[in-house]
C-alpha cells in the first residue's frame, strides 16, 4: 500500500486485517490505576516495572532538579545543555552499569539510533537477532552497514555467519526481548563474538531494575567488562525518560563528537534526569522493589498455568495467532476493567499477534488474581471462536 498516496485506503486497509493503531487519551492517573477516556482500569500494559513513574521518590527528585535548573535544557549539550546534573547521573550509570562513562540521551530509541549510526559505516557489517527492536534495525540502516539477520537466539546460526564474515562486524542482541519476555544467552554470544573479533551491542531496556539485582543481565552474567557496548533506558523500571549507553570512556568521547543523535539535538529535560537519579538512588540502597516484582511475577505465572505463557520474566505474553483475536482478547479484559495492548505485526512476526501482560511491583495480589481470572475466561472463548472462524475483522 502506498500510504503517501492513499492515506484513507491505507487506513481502511489497516482496520479490515485488525491492524490499525490508534491513542487512548489517559485523563488521570494513580499507581496502576488509569483513567482512560472516562473509565478506569488497572493497567496491565507498563513498562513502569518497579512502580517509580508514580512515586513520592521520583515526583521529588523531578521537582528538586525543576526547582534547581529549570524546565528545559534549552539547547544541545554541546551548545549549554550539558547540565551537571546530567554529568552527575552518567557519572552514577556508569558505576551501575560497572563501566569507565556513561552518555544520557533524551529517549531510548534515539540512544540505539545514535549509537548504531556512529560506531558503524560503510564496508562494515551489522549482525542483528531477528526479534531486536525496532530502533536497533533503524540505527544499522542508517549507519550504511551490511545488515544481515541471525534467527532469534541462535548462536549456531550467528557463528556461521560470522565465520564468513571479513572486516569490522558489530553484533546487535537485546538481553531481555521487549515482546517475548525471553532472555539471550550472553555468555554464548560473547563468547562467538570473541572468536571472530566481532564488538558486541547490548540493549538492556527490559534488563534493568529487574535481572542483575537490578544492574540487568549483563552484569548479572559478568560480563560488563567485555561487552562493547551496553544500552540502557531511563524510561522503564526508572521510571523517567531518556535513554544511554555504557562503555569504555573512548567509547563514549567519539559519540560525543560523532553521533548526530547527540549532538544535534537538545539536551534531557531536568525534571526527567531528576528523576531518573532518584530511582536509581533508591535501587543503590535497597532491592526491595525488585523482590516485590519477583513475588508478583510469580503469582501472575502460577495464576497462569492452563494458558502458554512465553518468557519468565514480568513480561507475559499471550499469544492468540491472528491480529483479530488479540484485538478481541484485549477488548474482552477491558471490559472487565483491565488494560492490556494487543501486539500485532508488524511489531510481532506475522500470525504470532497477541496480548501483551506486564508485571510491576505495585500491583496488588487481588489486581493480579483479578486480572488472570479475567484472562483465563476470555482467552478460552475467543480461542474457540478464532478456531471456528467467527472472529473476521476489527476496526
Amino acid at each position: 500500500m502506498d500510504v503517501e498516496g492513499d492515506w484513507e485506503s491505507y487506513l481502511t486497509a489497516r482496520a479490515r486485517a485488525g491492524l490499525l493503531r490508534v491513542r487512548r487519551r489517559v485523563e488521570a492517573r494513580a499507581g496502576m490505576e488509569y483513567r482512560i477516556e472516562g473509565r478506569t482500569y488497572v493497567n496491565f500494559g507498563s513498562n513502569d516495572y518497579l512502580g517509580f513513574a508514580d512515586d513520592p521518590i521520583t515526583r521529588e527528585g523531578a521537582a528538586e532538579a525543576l526547582r534547581e535548573w529549570g524546565t528545559g535544557a534549552g539547547a544541545a549539550r554541546l551548545i549549554s545543555g550539558d547540565y551537571a546534573l546530567v554529568r552527575e547521573l552518567e557519572e552514577m550509570l556508569a558505576a551501575w552499569k560497572g563501566t569507565e562513562a556513561a552518555l544520557v540521551f533524551p529517549a531510548g530509541y534515539m540512544a540505539n539510533v545514535g549509537v548504531l549510526s556512529a560506531v558503524a559505516g560503510p564496508g562494515d557489517t551489522i549482525v542483528v537477532d531477528r526479534l531486536a527492536h525496532a530502533s536497533l534495525v533503524d540505527g544499522a540502516r542508517l549507519s550504511r552497514a551490511t545488515l544481515r539477520v541471525f534467527p532469534h537466539n541462535d548462536v549456531e546460526r550467528l557463528e556461521a555467519i560470522l565465520a564468513r564474515l571479513r572486516g569490522r562486524v558489530f553484533v546487535v542482541t537485546e538481553s531481555v526481548f521487549s515482546m517475548d519476555g525471553d532472555c539471550a544467552p550472553l555468555r554464548e554470544i560473547v563468547a562467538c563474538c570473541q572468536r571472530y573479533g566481532a564488538k558486541l551491542l547490548v540493549d538492556e531496556a527490559h534488563a534493568l531494575g529487574v535481572y542483575g539485582g537490578g544492574r540487568g543481565c549483563v552484569v548479572g552474567a559478568g560480563l560488563e567488562r567485555v561487552v562493547d557496548m551496553v544500552i540502557g533506558t531511563l524510561s522503564k523500571a526508572l521510571g523517567s525518560q531518556g535513554g544511554f549507553v555504557a562503555g569504555t570512556r573512548g567509547l563514549i568521547e567519539m559519540l560525543v563528537n560523532h553521533a548526530r543523535a547527540f549532538v544535534y539535538t537538545t539536551g534531557i529535560a531536568p525534571a526527567a534526569a531528576g528523576a531518573a537519579r532518584a530511582a536509581l538512588r533508591e535501587l543503590m540502597r535497597t532491592t526491595e522493589r525488585i523482590e516485590r516484582l519477583w513475588q508478583n511475577v510469580q503469582l501472575w505465572r502460577q495464576q497462569m498455568r492452563n494458558i502458554a505463557v512465553r518468557g519468565a520474566g514480568p513480561i507475559c505474553p499471550v499469544i492468540t495467532g491472528s491480529a483479530a483475536a488479540a484485538v478481541a482478547l484485549a477488548e474482552s479484559l477491558a471490559r472487565d476493567g483491565y488494560y492490556a495492548p494487543a501486539i500485532r505485526p508488524p511489531t510481532v512476526p506475522r500470525n504470532e499477534a497477541r496480548v501483551r501482560v506486564t508485571v510491576s511491583a505495585v500491583h496488588t495480589p487481588e489486581q493480579i488474581a483479578g486480572c488472570a481470572t479475567s484472562l483465563s475466561r476470555a482467552y478460552a472463548a475467543v480461542m474457540n471462536d478464532e478456531v471456528h472462524g467467527e472472529i473476521h475483522e476489527c476496526a
